[in-house]
């Protein structure tokens, strides 16, 4: 089994900063890729940052504003979140994506972001 644990979720005021960290520990294998999803409420859950290798991608809104970073030796990534908008508000969730094309998900850590 794969375990990811996420932390760093909190309350912010606009154009403040949040550094979101996952852990992944387990029966990991060879990764494909490690990323962060967000859901807000009554929407679908996105894609906010992915990095496979040296490739990153982004989803549109958070283009320039955030950075996704990988610690390949402990397993970790993470999203560091500038310029937080309340748009920006939703449960933000680890992906890890092994070689087999295997998902695997966290369970959630929730970001808030006060006007």
């Amino acid at each position: 089994q794969v375990r990811l644990v996420e932390s760093g979720g909190g309350l912010v005021q606009a154009g403040g900063s949040l550094r979101l960290s996952c852990a992944a520990s387990g029966n990991i294998g060879s990764i494909n890729g490690m990323g962060w999803y967000r859901q807000a409420p009554g929407k679908q859950r996105e894609l906010v940052a992915i990095i496979s290798g040296t490739n990153t991608d982004y989803g549109d809104s958070v283009k320039g504003r955030f950075t996704i970073s990988r610690d390949n030796a402990k397993n970790m990534v993470f999203l560091q979140m500038n310029s937080l908008k309340p748009e920006d508000t939703a449960v933000y969730y680890c992906y890890l994506r092994r070689a087999t094309l295997t998902g695997y998900w966290g369970q959630g850590t929730q970001v808030t972001v006060s006007s």
